[in-house]
């Protein structure tokens, strides 16, 4: 505990990507209180270090559009609901984190200005300036790209220092470590790397994005308590995607 008390942030300001599953908690669908309150503790936490912290956050626990376009939805309308889906996580994280003592705002790239700013761009970075957190919510506001796109072009957006993955599992595997025991951790990619081999941590769009605007992606386990602070103090943990 001494040694995370004083170490030093790494990144000056970070993009934390979160699974909308990662609010999941013991539950199978939903929100759980009890995971918010964890998870806005560990960003509480990360904030003393004095970083700038924005925050995009998946719908999948609620609802996922690709999932709803399988069966029988139109492909812009699903994704339309799981956009709605990351504000309704959006504005959980954010009364977590309120009631953690930690100021929040919640932008969306769809407006609905009775519960959430507008994405501004400008306005977004003063709140980072100022100390807030700020959750992006609503993806990028159209249909067919994915939240870790959102993520991307965000982080590319503020000028983040790093794009941060939180995932169930400690890194980017060759394969899926949760169904075969032989896949192996990569330490280090490539952006290239990742392309070419179509590793399904991310999409295409998302890496694409971070390698034109050299953000670099760390992946690591979220649920490994203390692990968003190691990361951001530069921690050896997870796999990292650069250049």
């Amino acid at each position: 505990m001494k040694k995370a008390a004083t170490a030093k942030p790494k990144f000056r300001r970070v993009m934390l990507k979160l699974s909308g599953e990662s609010l999941l908690g013991e539950r199978e669908h939903g929100i759980s209180p009890e995971t918010c309150e964890s998870i806005a503790q560990e960003i509480k936490e990360v904030k003393a270090l004095g970083i700038e912290l924005a925050i995009v956050i998946g719908g999948g626990n609620i609802f996922r559009g690709m999932a709803g376009s399988k069966r029988g939805l139109d492909r812009a309308t699903a994704d339309y609901m799981g956009m709605l889906a990351t504000v309704m996580n959006s504005l959980a994280l954010q009364d977590a984190l309120e009631r953690a003592g930690v100021p929040t705002r919640v932008q969306t790239a769809i407006e609905m200005r009775a519960v959430a700013e507008p994405f501004i761009r400008r306005r977004a970075m003063r709140h980072l300036e100022h100390g807030r957190v700020v959750i992006f919510g609503a993806g990028t506001g159209n249909p067919y790209f994915s939240t870790d796109t959102a993520a991307a072009l965000r982080a590319s957006e503020i000028g983040a220092n790093v794009l941060l993955k939180a995932t169930k599992v400690d890194g980017i595997y060759t394969a899926d470590p949760m169904k075969d025991p032989k896949a192996k951790r990569y330490d280090k990619l490539t952006y290239m790397d990742a392309l070419k081999n179509r590793l399904n941590v991310m999409d295409a769009a998302a890496f694409s994005l971070c390698m034109e605007n050299k953000i670099p992606i760390l992946v690591f386990d979220l649920f490994k308590r203390g692990n968003i602070q190691r990361v951001i103090c530069g921690a050896d943990i997870g796999t990292l995607v650069s250049e």
